[in-house]
């Protein structure tokens, strides 16, 4: 009578796996000692003390567009998009042919998620540079967000025509296959990415969950490459973990909810699977107690918590108390069949169910 992974974890995970566009496609300028242009810093302070040194800079020579395209990169690590986008619209229009700065204005807009002018800014730099892929690979990805698949595959293989050798060109087609529900040409278009980039993250968590639906035990290998490659990712760890937890493997699967607890303090996730396999395969209600308590607390609204909890307090014959859990999970997810159900239980052992007393009254 518990509720089961499948659905409601995993479709969390793969809305997670799926990353867009990079803020930075080409990457940031690279440092030029001869103009004072400074690399990005990592710090809040450092940030600071480097945005000051560009505005003396500019004020001294207004016409660089260097300066405002490093400005724009220290804004962007504030996370400031608005005055990001100003400097990078004046470089362009200091540089009108500047592929680079095209592409990163349009990252900028999409980031924001201002689609539109994003497509606009991809397109001006491949009629710029017809050769230019990433222009055509960030042109395909916004189709592919907007399902328009016809239209992304055909700037896909235009893309790989230029360059066949372009891990993300394949990426992008393996995504296009799992939407459009061909598993094959999916897996193999994303194999095909690993080999031309064996640190291509992204398509290992694809590979990862295509092998998970399919129960290919292949799966926890692409999941641990991934994990490998950025071993601080809670999504590659969680998916690493619902793939140890589902082929039996609880004490790996635990060791990585551990980890991720570490990691991301206010994510319940971690918290109920392990009460999950603490309940379910390890007979130990009190732990799992625990662990759906914490997922609670955590996110007050996780109707599966509430009523795996209020399992547990069945099983304790503490009734009262499960049917409180029950009802909460329906509050939060009215067509919750099991919490459903096991009001009717405890009903029928003459237990106060007061969510359908206020109803009848009604």
């Amino acid at each position: 009578m518990t509720i089961g992974l499948h659905g409601r974890l995993r479709a969390i995970f793969l809305n997670a796996s799926i990353v867009l566009l990079p803020l930075w496609g080409c990457g940031p300028p690279v440092a030029n000692t001869d103009t004072g242009i400074l690399p990005v810093p990592g710090t809040p302070d450092s940030i600071a003390s480097a945005l000051r040194h560009i505005n003396a800079r500019i004020v001294q020579d207004p016409d660089r567009p260097e300066l405002y395209v490093q400005r724009a990169v220290h804004f962007g690590a504030l996370d400031s998009v608005a005055p990001a986008i100003r400097d990078m619209e004046r470089a362009v229009r200091l540089d009108s042919t500047n592929v680079t700065y095209r592409l990163m204005l349009g990252d900028l807009y999409y980031r924001i998620v201002e689609v539109d002018q994003a497509m606009a800014s991809f397109t001006k730099a491949s009629q710029i540079d017809p050769s230019n892929t990433q222009a055509l690979l960030k042109r395909a990805e916004i189709h592919l967000v907007l399902r328009k698949y016809n239209e992304s595959m055909a700037l896909v293989n235009e893309a790989l025509r230029k360059d066949p050798n372009v891990a993300h060109g394949y990426y992008l087609k393996g995504w296009i296959h799992m939407e459009v529900r061909d598993t094959a040409l999916a897996l193999s278009s994303l194999r095909t990415a690993v080999e031309q980039d064996p640190n291509d993250y992204r398509s290992y968590l694809l590979l990862g969950s295509l092998s998970a639906a399919r129960k290919d035990p292949l799966a926890v290998q692409y999941y641990s490459t991934a994990v490998n490659l950025r071993p601080n990712s809670v999504e590659a760890l969680y998916a690493l973990g619902l793939a140890y937890q589902e082929s039996g493997r609880d004490s790996l699967a635990l060791a990585i909810y551990d980890r991720i607890k570490e990691l991301d303090h206010a994510n319940a996730l971690p918290w109920y699977n392990s009460g999950y396999i603490h309940m379910e395969h390890r007979n130990d209600d009190a732990r799992a107690r625990i662990e759906f308590s914490k997922a609670i607390e955590l996110e007050p609204q996780y109707a599966d918590a509430w009523y795996n909890r209020g399992v547990i307090m069945e099983r304790a014959t503490e009734l009262d108390s499960a049917a409180a859990n029950y009802q909460m999970a329906i509050l939060i997810q009215p067509q919750h069949q099991l919490a459903a159900e096991g009001l009717d239980r405890l009903a029928g052992q003459g237990v106060r169910i007061k969510i359908r007393e206020q109803r009848d009254r009604k």
